[in-house]
């Protein structure tokens, strides 16, 4: 059975614990507020190539460029992005879960003929992958502590000289989209072949334009600009829900420390009470016991 000095001591443990979770869920808003400025900064510009891609390839019928182009797919690439750290719920387990369900699954078949490669962005994924022996071909750990344009560039070009050449005939990419600080939603999202830009009706009756160069050179100069820009969103995303769903465990751990401290001194008051009762009872049963004799 515990006794007070039990219980002061964890009151003073759990106290100590609800300033770390505290500062922490200070520390995780005021990254989140630039995290969100940053994906704010980066939308328009990819938006906007988008938009021009889309219009381009909208209007040249002639252009054909092997990112493009679908194939059989037996060699697949799979690229899971996770954190660098943990103490953010179940963020990590969320994509960790649903990549392994795809290669135990669907991609079972292309994993057992040595077809899978696996990119891993961010320590919590690279361990659990590496630890149970998954085909991972590139250990990307510690990048978001210092997270830069030019890391997305690398592993762009990288994928894409891979399945230019044959290498691979898909890419995949998992990742947790940010929504809102309290939300994050698991997305699977393909980037190898490059899905056909979806056309609305008010494009096809958009003005055709005199271009300089040609809209070939342009659409070609354009793509990889895209195609960095895609991967730049997807890390800004997992790295701005990472830091919600930081800020949501800490504000929760927090709270229940609050309530678990409330529950501790409730239990010491109760316990010292008893003991003060009982002291008074022994004394005033000592007094009488003079007495009589």
């Amino acid at each position: 059975m515990a006794t007070l000095r039990d219980i002061k001591r964890r009151i003073v443990g759990v106290k100590n614990t609800q300033q770390i979770t505290k500062a922490m869920k200070m520390v995780a808003a005021a990254r989140l507020r630039r995290a969100q400025e940053n994906i704010l900064n980066a939308r328009p510009y990819s938006k906007k190539i988008s938009s021009v891609l889309q219009h381009l390839l909208s209007i040249e019928k002639n252009f054909n460029n092997p990112l493009f182009n679908e194939r059989e797919v037996k060699k697949i690439a799979l690229v899971v992005v996770t954190s660098d750290r943990g103490l953010c719920g179940s963020f990590n387990m969320n994509v960790i879960r649903i990549a392994e369900e795809m290669v135990t699954g669907e991609l079972a078949s292309i994993n057992a003929s040595n077809g899978l490669q696996m990119y891993c962005v961010g320590k919590k994924g690279n361990d659990y992958f590496t630890k149970r022996n998954y085909p991972v071909v590139g250990s990307h750990p510690g990048i978001f502590s210092h997270l830069k344009f030019e890391f997305a560039s690398s592993l762009i070009k990288e994928l894409t000289t891979k399945y230019i050449n044959g290498e691979i005939d898909k890419v995949v990419v998992v990742f947790n989209e940010f929504k809102s600080v309290i939300q994050q939603r698991t997305i699977v999202e393909q980037l190898f072949p490059i899905q056909p830009f979806e056309t609305k009706e008010t494009d096809t009756k958009q003005t055709d334009y005199i271009y300089e160069p040609d809209k070939v050179r342009i659409i070609e100069t354009l793509l990889p600009k895209h195609l960095n820009a895609q991967m730049w969103r997807v890390l800004l995303d997992s790295y701005a829900a990472e830091l919600g769903a930081r800020m949501t465990a800490m504000d929760m751990a927090t709270e229940n420390a609050k309530e678990l401290i409330r529950s501790l001194n409730l239990t010491y008051n109760s316990k010292r009470q008893a003991a003060i009762t009982t002291e008074i009872l022994e004394i005033v049963s000592g007094a009488n016991a003079l007495k009589e004799s």
